[in-house]
């Protein structure tokens, strides 16, 4: 619990009345009570402040009908942020140390600082950083390396010559490395290609639950610094992620296929294999794409277009019935002046 004053000072904010008030929760405008504190990032729900219970509202400019305290600040998820962290559970931290339960093998080298919990599993000539966190029934491959201040939760699948980096969070039951979906047809078979890459997952990288990242053909699979991933994506081998990609649930992306730096994937797109994504690209959801989008454009669409131009599209398609209705209209007024001209032959 904080006073309204104690939060201004935490996050930065100007206080725009009483500073004693007593702050329990964080919640969003429609659900405050009257011991919470509430945000407003746009004028939708600025609208509905004014019937909001909270007792205080991080804002960016003052708001005349609303009652309670305002924590007046430039940056409204900037402050959020800071705040929703002052609020969060108070979770015991793992013990440095490795569980008795663990199996190591040969030639492994783990931090002292690091966490090593139940369960796990790590294989030959393996490497854990400092301060890095291996929870309950990880696995992690021959020859793989697990950088400093790295979280990975329970029952994450790390396979062989695998590079995670520095800072990064691998939430449970995700698979990193595992062969990816590669067939040449022999003597009118599929026969599965060896898949001989790795996978290297950058620096403050994050993924979701239930993702798979698969290795490469040849070389890695290569996730850059900074990309954010959400639950259930599937990066297939040999793909290239570039830096500080936000990449939304249910996202599959084909083999070989390379995003630039700042790309942003809506949920459930599909990316068919070596495709290129430029820079700073934002794809709409449930988007297919089936070819290059140049640097800094939005695509939309199935397949894939430009957004502006797909946009255009929806337009005319929701005018349809009504030009279908112009269309009947028109042809049998079309019919009348044909058959009145032919009464008058």
């Amino acid at each position: 619990m904080f006073t309204t004053a104690q939060l201004a000072e935490k996050i930065g904010a100007r206080l725009d009345g009483d500073g004693s008030v007593e702050i329990k929760a964080v919640s969003p405008v429609a659900s405050a009570s009257a011991t919470g504190i509430t945000f407003v990032t746009d004028d939708k729900h600025l609208a509905d402040l004014s019937k909001c219970e909270a007792a205080a509202v991080i804002i960016d400019k003052p708001a005349e009908d609303f009652g309670g305290v305002q924590l007046i600040v430039s940056d409204v998820n900037a402050a959020l942020i800071k705040t929703l962290k002052l609020f969060a559970p108070k979770l015991s931290v793992p013990a440095a140390g490795i569980h008795p339960s663990a199996v190591i093998g040969r030639d492994v080298q783990i931090a002292k600082s690091a966490s090593i919990g139940a369960n796990v599993t790590i294989a030959d000539n393996v490497r854990v950083g400092e301060n890095s966190v291996l929870a309950a029934g990880v696995q992690v491959g021959q020859n793989s390396t697990i950088g400093n201040d790295t979280r990975i939760d329970s029952n994450v699948v790390i396979y062989h010559n695998c590079s995670i980096g520095s800072g990064v969070i691998i939430q449970a039951n995700t698979t990193i490395g595992s062969t990816g979906f590669g067939y040449a047809q022999v003597d009118g078979r599929p026969v599965l290609i060896p898949h001989i890459g790795g996978v290297i997952i950058e620096d403050y990288v994050e993924i979701g639950a239930n993702c798979c990242v698969d290795r490469a053909k040849f070389a890695n699979t290569i996730i850059g610094a900074g990309t954010k991933i959400d639950n259930l994506v599937q990066i297939a081998h040999n793909v290239i992620i570039g830096r500080c990609c936000l990449i939304v649930s249910q996202v599959g992306i084909s083999g070989s296929s390379r995003l630039g730096d700042g790309v942003i994937i809506a949920g459930q797109v599909g990316i068919v294999d070596n495709v290129n994504i430029g820079d700073g690209v934002v794809v709409g959801g449930q988007a297919g794409v089936t070819k290059d989008i140049p640097a800094g454009t939005k695509a939309l669409g199935s397949p894939a277009i430009d957004y502006a131009e797909k946009v255009r599209q929806f337009a005319l398609m929701n005018r349809l019935p009504e030009t279908a209705r112009q269309i009947k209209e028109l042809i049998k007024k079309v019919k009348a002046l044909e058959a009145a001209a032919d009464d008058k032959k």
